[in-house]
């Protein structure tokens, strides 16, 4: 059996946990089958310009249909809403912290950077809270794995950049946290933090066995965040923000929304909290709070999203 992956430090970091975790939980013996995707080689670009993130995901699930590999590890921020026909998540591994990171060599928060410095982020999302905090920022696209990031802001590209905490953390790198953002200024995107397995939907014996990795909590507060997307017609051109937290048996879901093309464009934010004990009823607290968001006049945000990709530059400075 062998899990097919991208060959990033990361990735493989994350692969071979699960390796570990199917080994020592389930006694299977897997291989990994290592990939480069199109999201890794194209690196002049920014994601909405030239499919988005399921460019990171594409040719590993090839690998799955042509029985090349057996399932595929994932960022969960990574894997598209919607997973072509014949896919299925079979589970989902329990969070690690899913806040942003702010990482400098010389400024311990966001707050002590000058005015006009030179903020990189691979996201949209991050472009337009990174402008309802700092307007006064210049902020740039910067793509790359999580050491080619890091590398260009040791060279001095860079002031600061924006990481997700989690991969920082399971490569041993958590000293190179500076401070993190709580998610009341910075609010993560849908499923960031967890790790997703996907596999052939007709791979119903190692669906059932996979099924058993799934941490329920995180399970169910990824499906709430995912189907804010889903409901909204989410893609990597859209600057949405979408954060489950379980407060006893109640789940809240936060939501942000930005102005693709107009990054310092107020953002609209929405609150919606429900018991949700049921995988219906978590997508529909996810709906709920797309709908709020239409209600607060999301849709000419919508239209933004789909405008033609130049108008969706995150290259545009964040001033």
């Amino acid at each position: 059996m062998l899990i097919a992956t991208r060959e990033s430090r990361l990735a493989l970091w994350q692969a071979e946990h699960v390796q570990g975790l199917l080994k020592q939980r389930l006694g299977l013996a897997v291989g990994l089958l290592g990939m480069t995707t199109r999201g890794d080689q194209i690196l002049d670009r920014v994601l909405s310009k030239v499919g988005g993130k399921g460019l990171f995901v594409k040719e590993l699930e090839t690998a799955l249909e042509e029985g090349r590999a057996h399932l595929a590890v994932h960022s969960l921020k990574d894997v598209p809403m919607d997973l072509p026909e014949g896919f299925e998540l079979a589970a989902v591994l329990e969070r690690e912290d899913p806040r942003d990171a702010f990482v400098s060599v010389r400024y311990a928060t966001l707050n002590e950077l000058p005015r006009g410095a030179k903020v990189g982020t691979s996201s949209l999302r991050r472009v337009v809270q990174l402008g309802a905090l700092r307007p006064d920022l210049d902020v740039q696209p910067l793509r790359g794995n999580l050491d080619t990031r890091l590398r260009k802001l040791d060279d001095g590209g860079f002031d600061a950049i924006v990481l997700a905490a989690a991969g920082l953390k399971r490569l041993g790198l958590e000293r190179r946290i500076a401070s993190r953002f709580e998610p009341e200024d910075m609010l993560p995107c849908a499923g960031q933090g967890a790790l997703g397995i996907e596999v052939r939907a007709d791979a119903h014996a190692l669906r059932e066995r996979l099924a058993s990795l799934t941490h329920r909590p995180t399970w169910l507060a990824v499906q709430a965040e995912r189907a804010v997307s889903r409901a909204l017609g989410g893609s990597c051109s859209m600057p949405l923000a979408a954060h489950a937290q379980w407060q006893g048996d109640t789940l809240a879901l936060r939501v942000v929304l930005g102005h693709a093309q107009t990054p310092l464009a107020p953002l609209l934010r929405a609150v919606e909290a429900g018991m949700v004990r049921t995988d219906p009823e978590a997508r529909a607290l996810g709906e709920r709070a797309a709908q709020a968001l239409r209600d607060g006049g999301a849709l000419a945000y919508l239209a933004s999203a789909t405008a033609p990709a130049d108008a969706a530059d995150p290259s545009v400075p964040a001033r």
